[in-house]
């Protein structure tokens, strides 16, 4: 396929409200796609691994969330389908760490799709309370990643 081809493509998705156009020319095909903005929820269901660093002293306690034990917070869920790691390669240290204090736009984690390492950025200030995923795991779309207090 013509790089100019996919270099429209680009620039449809980038002025359009689309995460992802797929085209198919014969036996070749391209596949682009971009984190949505914004895609925090509430609560809806917990990992079987969850790590939990103490609440502060003045939190609120947590609303009722369907009988889920997490923290109190600000929930950071996965904006795709794809493998969680939380380090760049396996010799290094993780990107964050349970009691971390985080600023906006902070690399807490990666999720490889299609052979894309896309990097998943703090979207709230604070204080990392929780890491529900686990490394090298598989993530769904919209799963709780981590707490931010």
């Amino acid at each position: 396929m013509d790089l100019r081809k996919i270099k429209k493509l680009i620039d449809i998705l980038e002025e359009s409200n689309l995460t992802e156009i797929e085209i198919k020319e014969g036996e070749e095909s391209v596949r682009l796609s971009r984190m949505p903005k914004g895609a925090v929820a509430s609560v809806a269901a917990a990992p079987a691994h969850v790590a939990y660093a103490p609440a502060p002293a003045a939190a609120a306690p947590a609303p009722a969330s369907g009988g889920k034990d997490l923290p109190p917070g600000h929930v950071l869920r996965s904006p795709m389908v794809g493998t969680y790691y939380a380090s760049p390669n396996p010799e290094s240290p993780p990107f964050v760490k349970i009691g971390q204090t985080v600023k906006v736009g902070d690399t807490l984690g990666i999720i490889e799709a299609m052979k894309m390492f896309n990097q998943i950025e703090a979207d709230a200030a604070g204080t990392i309370l929780a890491i529900l995923a686990t490394s090298g795991q598989p993530v769904e779309f919209d799963e709780p990643l981590f707490v931010i207090g």
